[in-house]
C-alpha cells in the first residue's frame, strides 16, 4: 500500500524542498512566474498572515501552496499566491487537499474572499482553482512593447542594461518579478 501524503504547515526545514521544487515547475523566464525567488518564498513565511502548507511524503516535499492575507490593499482578502505538486506526484488529489488547507487557514484569518492568478495558458490550474470554488473575476492582459534599438546596437553605443541598484531596490523587483535574481535558476525539463 502506498503511504499517505501529509499535508503540514510548512516550515523552515521545507524551504529548501519547496525552493528546488518551484524552479521544477514554474517557467521562470515567463510572466507570472518570473518573480519565483527565495525572497518570495521567504515573505511569505515571514507573514503574520500566512497559510503556508506541503505535501509531504515520507521527508520529500511532493507539493505546497503559499497564501497569505495580504493582497493588494484589502486586509480582508486572501491570496493563494503559489501551488505547486512535482510531476509525478500529480493526478493524485494533492493540489486540492494543499488548497483546502491554505483557504480553510485563511477563512479563518478572517478573508472574506481569496483571490489568486492563473496565467491563460494554464488550463490545469485554471481547472482546478474552478474545481475548488473560485470563479473567473476580472482578466488583465500583459501588454509588452519592446525597444525598437536592437540590443547589440545599445551596447555598441555604450548604452548598456547594467543598472546598479541598491541591495533594498533590487530585493523589491525581484519580488515583483521586474528582474531576475542572481542564483535564479532556468526551468528544469521534464
Amino acid at each position: 500500500m502506498e503511504p499517505a501524503i501529509a499535508i503540514v504547515p510548512m516550515g523552515l526545514g521545507h524551504l529548501r524542498q519547496v525552493l528546488d521544487l518551484g524552479y521544477e515547475v514554474f517557467d521562470t523566464s515567463t510572466k507570472p512566474y518570473t518573480s519565483w525567488s527565495l525572497t518570495s518564498v521567504a515573505e511569505h513565511m515571514d507573514s503574520p498572515s500566512r497559510s503556508c502548507w506541503v505535501a509531504v511524503d515520507s521527508d520529500r516535499v511532493v507539493g505546497f501552496v503559499l497564501g497569505s492575507m495580504e493582497f493588494e490593499l484589502r486586509d480582508d482578502w486572501g491570496y493563494l499566491e503559489w501551488i505547486a505538486v512535482a510531476p509525478d506526484m500529480q493526478g493524485r488529489g494533492i493540489a486540492g487537499r494543499l488548497m483546502s488547507a491554505c483557504c480553510d487557514t485563511l477563512f479563518e484569518g478572517g478573508a472574506r474572499r481569496i483571490v489568486t492568478d492563473v496565467e491563460i495558458h494554464n488550463t490545469a490550474s485554471a481547472s482546478l482553482m474552478k474545481r475548488n470554488g473560485f470563479t473567473e473575476g476580472t482578466t488583465v492582459t500583459l501588454f509588452v512593447r519592446p525597444n525598437p534599438v536592437p540590443l547589440e546596437e545599445a551596447v555598441a553605443a555604450g548604452d548598456s542594461d547594467q543598472v546598479t541598484l541598491t541591495p533594498g531596490t533590487k530585493r523589491e523587483l525581484i519580488r515583483k518579478g521586474r528582474i531576475a535574481g542572481e542564483g535564479g535558476r532556468p526551468r528544469v525539463g521534464r
